[in-house]
């Protein structure tokens, strides 16, 4: 460790202890002299040389009086999503987004096998399905919308109600297991366990096919396409994470056995800023790797006390990582100290769940949302204190397999075993 970084840690234990020597002198000042005393013995402090002091309210004061002094510029996203996810400085956030309890099913798509895949654009305005019948379906959301509601073709007047089913797609000869639109292309990408990776270029009205295939020696589970769209992070059956140039079909891997995962992986997801990506594995563990070297810098071991971990996604700034497991807890963690901050429990009703699900934020990161496998309903919590919300029945016959949120609106399709995958909205949010 450099001297500056030594010097920069003994400074971050120094603000620590001043912190917690700030807070015993509050709770002595305001009268609560046992609470007072548990935390100096719990932080190692003498609490008979504390003196009851008010300067820690003061401080708070004149740093909510300045804090809109230092916030940083919003982005585009955040203009009209708000600013996701940051317990580092919310203390009572206001949000307009709706509760997922009041969604409602406003289309309705059938396979002729279980449902297991989904993926939205990034803009919100299509949707694909796969499903175990080796069949992919592109369906355009007003369209969806239409259908279900009449009045909504004034609130999209460039919609034509046509069918909502705008592309089937046939080319794997095994399960679709993954599907993610690329960034800026009318591409769809899809994992198999045929193991292969397709790509179809879905601007064409005839193409049915993909026009390039890549081929991995194992079945794919989970892909997650680089921002820029120029690169793919693919997980398999086996352990070992891969990077795919898409223009060059390269594959690159990380060249440390220790490094990599013990089980098949179960997940992947890049951060919004491809610096790194997070892996899930039935290893139990989750990783995060390094965008570029592809090199393996932190591991939550046991996140999930044993459990096989099912799926991994980060927050919009990318400072957490939204973990699921078969232990039916949801878990989010800080990266900066690879710390568990929040576990949003009470979904499986019956404890340890069968099958694997997702769990997933809704597009403004209010709300954190998993399916209970048991009643085949949604559950929901508050994003950032876990208080848990008015469940959702989700109206399907089988288990959730899949579940995604549109990334900028108030809608979300679930995926079931029932052949089925429901879309469902929000209407009149305002």
């Amino acid at each position: 460790m450099k001297e500056e970084d030594k010097k920069e840690e003994r400074n971050k234990v120094k603000q620590r202890e001043l912190t917690y020597k700030l807070i015993i002198s509050q709770l002595f000042y305001d009268g609560h002299q046992t609470l007072a005393q548990e935390l100096a013995a719990i932080v190692e402090q003498e609490a008979a040389a504390v003196s009851p002091s008010d300067r820690l309210m003061n401080i708070v004061s004149m740093g909510l009086q300045h804090e809109h002094e230092v916030e940083r510029p919003l982005n585009r996203l955040e203009y009209t999503l708000g600013p996701g996810l940051d317990l580092e400085f919310e203390t009572e956030p206001q949000t307009s987004a709706p509760e997922p309890a009041m969604y409602e099913t406003a289309y309705v798509t059938s396979h002729k096998d279980k449902c297991r895949a989904a993926a939205f654009t990034m803009d919100g305005n299509l949707v694909a399905t796969g499903s175990v019948d080796a069949s992919i379906k592109i369906l355009d959301v007003d369209r969806m919308l239409a259908k279900s509601d009449p009045d909504a073709v004034e609130l999209h007047p460039d919609a034509v109600v046509g069918h909502p089913v705008i592309r089937t797609l046939y080319d794997h000869l095994d399960e679709i297991t993954c599907l993610e639109f690329h960034p800026r292309e009318q591409i769809l990408i899809s994992g198999s366990r045929d193991t292969n990776i397709k790509m179809f270029d879905f601007s064409k009205t005839s193409a049915k096919k993909a026009f390039k295939t890549l081929t991995d020696a194992e079945q794919v589970t989970c892909m997650s396409i680089h921002p820029s769209g120029d690169f793919l992070a693919v997980t398999t059956e086996g352990p070992v994470l891969r990077f795919y140039d898409i223009s060059s079909c390269q594959c690159y891997v990380c060249p440390y056995p220790r490094e990599h995962h013990t089980g098949p992986l179960t997940s992947v997801r890049y951060a919004a800023d491809a610096r790194v990506c997070a892996t899930a594995s039935k290893d139990g563990d989750v990783k995060v790797w390094d965008g570029v070297s592809a090199r393996c810098v932190q591991t939550f071991s046991k996140c999930h006390d044993g459990a096989e971990v099912c799926s991994v996604l980060f927050s919009r700034n990318g400072k957490y990582i939204l973990s699921s497991g078969l232990d039916s807890v949801v878990k989010l963690w800080e990266l900066s100290t690879g710390r568990c901050l929040i576990a949003y429990t009470g979904a499986g009703s019956v404890g340890r769940q069968e099958h694997s699900a997702h769990a997933m934020f809704n597009h403004t990161e209010d709300f954190v949302m998993f399916p209970d496998e048991a009643t085949t309903s949604l559950c929901a919590w508050d994003a950032r204190n876990a208080q848990r919300k008015n469940l959702l029945s989700l109206g399907h016959n089988g288990p959730v397999r899949h579940m995604v949120h549109s990334p900028c609106s108030p809608a979300f399709i679930t995926c079931s075993d029932d052949f089925r995958a429901r879309f469902w909205y929000r209407r009149n949010v305002h």
